[in-house]
């Protein structure tokens, strides 16, 4: 297909310094769970990135420093020789697909612990580090700031060496560039005070040392924060913030704007629309000659060319995007829109690096997948049988299962017991601000209506003698959990006493539009988003709610995922009671018995209706009464029946999307393919 002529503009050239971006596509740093741990890993999923057609492609944060590190995430350091071979490495493979590599280098002084070296952290003021540690940083004095620079300097160097061909100025939240950026910052000698040149001039040092050292070789670009949200107690984008990239307008080649730290700068979609940001950069290019890149999950290739026709932006960033599909910009080129797999804004990525393990996307199985397991996300290997396969159930696992077989050449037919497809995405997706859930559903559905090979059946809800009858050789039993109602869970391995008599409702009751007179208890031992929307619909019913976790926090899960605070303000703002700590351990009359996890005291609470978000049952009876006779199996010609997603083990949508997408490139591969590559260390 022919690329629209709408987009064109997307596919021009963009000069960055002495290097050239073959198009406007442009992935900025970030974090994956890999780091120096995995290089490996991380090398191939930076090469798919470029492959898939990203002009630039960075590093996430790398540190110069032993004496600045942030174990136990796992990022990327170029502290030595042995780090030169593993960016030499990353370099490698994006420039076999022509295209152009940054490394994002930066000292985070004063805001890590330094758990691994146990080396006091030098910042710009004596304060507690960021993390929890009771652990103080220094403030550093002129001696500290000359020893930075020769960090810095041999930093630079090793990046050269491994041939990377842009240093990338790190003034994001965690670097002491960006806190000394700050008006929060409390020095009062010329790296300090109410003076932009005072509080940019390390920041300017940092640049003027990378220009020194590559002598014009490579391109020098700054990432950079210009909004805090914190009023004028941090820095504004249309006051102070403009004020600085004034002063330093034309010294980076390329501009790298953010809006406040992490979790600010990547909000989830539940919370906020694509380019929410663009009223707080829209300014720069008013400002500065040079290229202007910034991040706002882009998903859409008409707002993409939007802000570059508008003159708002030059580069078009994408971090979660580029996770969701790495050839994004390469389908834009070749006209195929609709095959597009669009971020859906769920930050499950985010969680990886904060747990320490590989990323992973709910919309693209094989992010963090592609050296260890050897998956591709857009090539997988022919079917390995002419077995024809059912798949039972048409919820995230088996449109993704059915996807991933059918691609593969099977010949699948897939049987929903619903008129509609999608599972509890399609239930999910209703909830408030989920809506672009539903993406999950329908890029599957898109795509398997494509296929020749597939046919899809909806209000066909099977029994087992159904399914024996039908002749196929293989089948796939995706068929979901269903919500407790009773309070098993993580805390009770029992139920609880009082839930068979009072009125209990499930999410799934409340997703089906049944709402329980107030006041209402949500219990939530689930721990994600599940409990919150479940408060957050009966409160917008009208009902009084009191949510109630065991856990010392409200849905602690999505901290990982960047939504904790705003979860919390919402509820807030809902009159939402939020009680931490306690567990529910009776339910009668109309009140609830509550008992706190660390004291044991009790405490009565009133409701009327309680909503239990604990545990899930899987929806598994037409697996076991398969199963149950295996001679009847044979004379039936069906080799397996398989369970998969929540069927199998309820999990979050991510898990369910991996798991048919496991089984769908696993199925007839030789066991050897079937397991992921350890990266160890070398002795």
């Amino acid at each position: 297909m022919a690329r629209d002529p709408r987009y064109d503009i997307l596919f021009e050239p963009v000069q960055i310094g002495p290097k050239t971006a073959k198009n406007r596509f442009y992935q900025p740093g970030h974090c994956n769970g890999m780091g120096r741990l995995r290089p490996k890993g991380l090398a191939r999923m930076r090469g798919v990135k470029a492959e898939g057609g990203w002009a630039v492609v960075n590093t996430e944060h790398c540190g110069i420093t032993p004496s600045s590190e942030m174990f136990p995430e796992s990022v990327m350091t170029l502290w030595d020789d042995d780090d030169v071979k593993i960016l030499a490495r990353m370099a490698d493979e994006v420039h076999e697909h022509d295209s152009l590599f940054g490394v994002q280098l930066s000292y985070s002084g004063g805001y890590h612990a330094n758990r691994l070296g146990r080396e006091v952290p030098i910042g710009p003021v004596s304060k507690p580090v960021h993390e929890i540690d009771p652990v103080q940083g220094r403030a550093f004095d002129k001696s500290d700031i000359k020893q930075i620079h020769i960090w810095w300097r041999n930093a630079i160097k090793r990046a050269m060496r491994a041939g990377v061909d842009i240093i990338n100025v790190n003034g994001q939240f965690s670097s002491m560039a960006f806190h000394l950026m700050s008006p929060r910052n409390r020095r009062t000698d010329e790296y300090g005070g109410s003076s932009i040149e005072n509080r940019t001039r390390f920041f300017k040092e940092l640049m003027d040392i990378a220009r020194d050292v590559t002598q014009g070789e490579l391109a020098i670009t700054c990432r950079i924060i210009i909004e805090e949200f914190m009023g004028d107690k941090g820095l504004q984008a249309h006051s102070d913030g403009r004020e600085m990239i004034e002063h330093l307008a034309e010294l980076p080649d390329l501009w790298d704007v953010l809006c406040g730290d992490w979790e600010a700068d990547s909000p989830p979609s539940r919370f906020a629309p694509e380019n929410v940001h663009e009223p707080l950069f829209s300014f720069m290019k008013s400002v500065t000659t040079k290229p202007v890149v910034s991040v706002g999950r882009f998903t859409s290739p008409d707002t993409m060319a939007s802000l570059i026709k508008r003159g708002v932006l030059d580069m078009i960033g994408c971090a979660r995007p580029s996770i969701a599909d790495p050839f994004l910009p390469q389908k834009i080129e070749q006209g195929r829109i609709e095959d597009i797999r669009e971020c859906i804004g769920c930050n499950m990525c985010v969680s990886g690096h904060f747990t320490g393990v590989n990323y992973r996307c709910t919309q693209n199985p094989t992010a963090g997948e592609e050296w260890r397991r050897g998956w591709h996300p857009e090539r997988i290997a022919s079917k390995g049988s002419d077995d024809s396969i059912l798949v039972v159930g048409a919820g995230p696992a088996g449109l993704e299962a059915t996807r991933t077989l059918g691609e593969r050449g099977y010949q699948v037919t897939l049987a929903e017991a619903l008129d509609t497809l999608g599972g509890r995405v399609t239930r999910e997706s209703q909830m408030p601000g989920l809506a672009e859930w539903a993406r999950v559903r329908d890029w599957r559905v898109g795509q398997i209506q494509k296929m020749l090979n597939v046919e899809v059946y909806r209000a066909s809800h099977l029994s087992a003698a159904e399914v024996l009858e039908f002749g196929f050789n293989r089948v796939v039993i995706a068929t979901g959990a269903s919500w407790r109602d009773d309070g098993y869970g993580r805390i009770h391995d029992d139920p609880i006493p009082g839930a068979g008599t009072h009125p209990v409702f499930t999410p799934d009751q409340i997703m089906a539009g049944e709402i329980p007179g107030g006041p209402v208890v949500v219990f939530d031992d689930d721990h994600y988003y599940m409990g919150s929307m479940m408060a957050e619909i009966i409160a917008r019913a009208g009902q009084d709610v009191a949510l109630v976790t065991p856990s010392a926090d409200i849905s602690e899960f999505s901290r990982i995922t960047l939504e904790h605070h705003r979860v919390a303000h919402l509820l807030a703002s809902l009159g939402i009671e939020m009680i931490t700590h306690h567990k529910l351990v009776e339910i009668g009359g109309n009140a609830v018995s509550l008992e706190h996890m660390l004291t044991g005291n009790t405490r009565e609470l009133g409701a009327a209706a309680v909503v239990m978000v604990t545990a899930r049952t899987p929806n598994d009876a037409l697996y076991h009464e398969l199963m149950s006779d295996e001679d009847v199996l044979r004379e039936a010609g069906i080799h397996d029946v398989t369970r998969i997603g929540d069927c199998l083990a309820p999990g979050a949508i991510v898990h369910a999307t991996f798991s048919g997408h496991r089984f769908g490139r696993e199925l007839d591969q030789p066991e050897q393919d079937r397991q992921f590559e350890h990266e160890l260390p070398v002795i």
